[in-house]
Formats: C-alpha cells, structure tokens, sequence
C-alpha cells in the first residue's frame, strides 16, 4: 500500500472519533468567551474612560513589546491562509459534516475571535497606523506561506503542535509583561488567548500520538523532516508598504528576542517538550530509517543549543512603521 493510502487509511481511523476529539478540546460557541467580553461597550457611560485608559497604557508600554503584539495581532489575522491550507491536507473531505472539516471550521472559528480581539483593542490604543497595520495583513494573506510540509497530514499535525505551542509562548509572555506594567486589561486578553492556543496545541499533539500508535515509523520520519527544514513561523514572509516579501520578519522576531516575548531559546523547549510529549526515546516498532530519524531528533537540542548560545540579537533601531508615535 503506498505511503498516501496509508495516510488516508489513518487519518480516517482518528476521524471516526472526531466528535469525542471536538468536544475535548474545542468549546461550545454558547459559552465560549468573544472579543466583546473584554472590550469597551459604546453603549455605556465610562466608553470614554475607558478608552483614556487604554490608550494611557498603550503609549507608556515598551516599542519593542508593542511591536511585537502588532505582529502577533497580524500573524492572528492571517487566519484565511491556515484554514485553506488545512483543508488541503491528504484524508480531508472538505464536505461539511466530514470529520476533519468539521475540526478544521471549528478551530477556525475559535481562533477568529483572537484577531478581532486583538485588531480592536490596538485600534482603541490610539498607538497604531491602522492603514499600515492592514496593509501588512492584507500582504501576509496573499503572500501566503511556505511552510514545507505539503499536504501531508503526519508533516501538518508535526507544525501545528510546534506552532501552537509556539503561539501560547508569545500571549503568555505579553500577558506577563503586560500585567508586570500594571496593564490588567490588555494581560487579561492574551491570557485568554493563551489559553486557547495551549488548548489547541494538546488536540495537536493528541492527533499525532495517535498516528504513532498505528504507523510509527513513518510518523517518526516525519517528525524528524520537519526537524531539518525548521519550523518557519506563519509570518515568516511579513512585511510593510513597499517592502520585500518576508523583510519585515527579521525585524520583528529580533524584537521577540529583545524582549523576550518569543528566544531561540524556547524553540529548542518546544522541541523537547514535544519529543518528551509523544515519548519518542522509548517508542517500539520503528524500521531502520526511522530509528535514524528518531536519533537525529533526539540529539537535535543539544546542537541548536550550542548555535543558541552564540547567537546576538541586534540592539534596537528597527522604526516599525505599524506604531503612529
């Protein structure tokens, strides 16, 4: 049976528990939090106030920081990019009520809220070009992304683990330093979106130990490909009016670093996180090619940790064009 079958073959055993999986992990529309929850309502007294305080917040936090919640609020937006590039994964019936459809929408449609959230709060700030800010989004959705894992559901499930995880990183490091600020707001609204993502990532790493248990070696393959390409951020190929396709990054992610939002450091603690989550070190079953890949994943942390250690992240001088002031 050839290597696409058998994908199809697994992605349609663990879709036949995709209702126990969707319920797990995902929540009721009904009771689930929106962007309104948090944000000012304009149809009471204190709007105003409420808006000074926020915009007070927003000039007294750090560039860099602010720079980096921009980002992540853009990378939040790209979300058309993500749908549509799973829906194209191998074993994905895109009719609705298929499992994996229905997984897909539904994860879409709870990480919608952290954009809108997100987009509102920092045009209330008063700190933001808007028009720049939308015209870098419109730019990272039509870019696209190259994220080298084809239609491959084993490669996918392997980036969305790390990229949740990665995500969940980022808020909650906001969330921190903005609450250390006296920001409570603002700390409040990427804790919720932390949450999610943390939430997201389990359902992640969940379908990949799943695909462990029935095909081991080829997930392992898998795994450690994904490993040797690297995993790219979504908004890997970020940019500003009149910019390069992916100049921008660089600049943001050196900003990440600064402040500590988003190091080097915590890619090499995913890394080992995941390798710990699906127990990589003990897993059976494995043909020779696998037990290769499975060595090279589990000395990889060592040598990005002795790159991580020389790495020197330049000082400030980057002027984002996103931020008025």
């Amino acid at each position: 049976m050839s290597s696409i079958n058998v994908r199809a073959e697994v992605m349609g055993t663990i879709e036949k528990s995709m209702d126990d999986l969707i319920s797990t992990y995902l929540k009721s529309i009904d009771t689930n939090w929106q962007p309104s929850d948090f944000l000012p309502d304009s149809s009471k007294e204190d709007f105003k106030d409420r808006i000074d305080e926020i915009q007070e917040l927003s000039r007294e936090m750090d560039y860099d920081l602010f720079a980096v919640l921009i980002g992540d609020t853009i990378t939040e937006e790209a979300l058309p990019t993500y749908e549509s590039w799973l829906m194209s994964v191998q074993g994905v019936n895109q009719e609705i009520g298929g499992g994996w459809s229905k997984w897909i929408r539904a994860w879409t449609a709870e990480e919608n809220r952290h954009g809108d959230l997100l987009n509102k709060y920092l045009y209330l700030s008063g700190r933001v070009n808007m028009k720049e800010m939308e015209v870098s989004t419109q730019h990272l959705i039509n870019d696209g992304f190259d994220i080298q894992t084809g239609t491959d559901p084993y490669k996918n499930f392997v980036y969305t683990s790390f990229q949740e995880l990665a995500t969940n990183v980022s808020h909650r490091r906001v969330a921190t330093l903005a609450k250390q600020s006296g920001n409570a707001l603002l700390a409040k609204m990427c804790g919720v979106i932390a949450a999610d993502e943390a939430r997201h990532a389990r359902a992640y790493t969940e379908f990949v130990r799943r695909i462990f248990e029935i095909d081991p070696s080829e997930m392992m393959i898998a795994f450690s490909d994904m490993m040797k390409k690297k995993i790219v951020m979504p908004a890997h190929f970020l940019r500003e009016t009149g910019g390069k396709i992916g100049e921008l990054f660089t600049h943001f992610s050196d900003a990440a670093q600064r402040t500590m939002v988003y190091t080097t450091q915590d890619y090499i603690d995913i890394m080992k996180s995941l390798t710990n989550e699906w127990n990589i070190e003990n897993l059976t079953g494995f043909n020779d090619a696998a037990e290769k890949a499975r060595d090279y994943v589990v000395a990889l942390p060592d040598r990005l940790q002795r790159i991580s250690d020389r790495i020197k992240v330049p000082e400030k001088g980057y002027k984002f064009a996103w931020i008025a002031s």
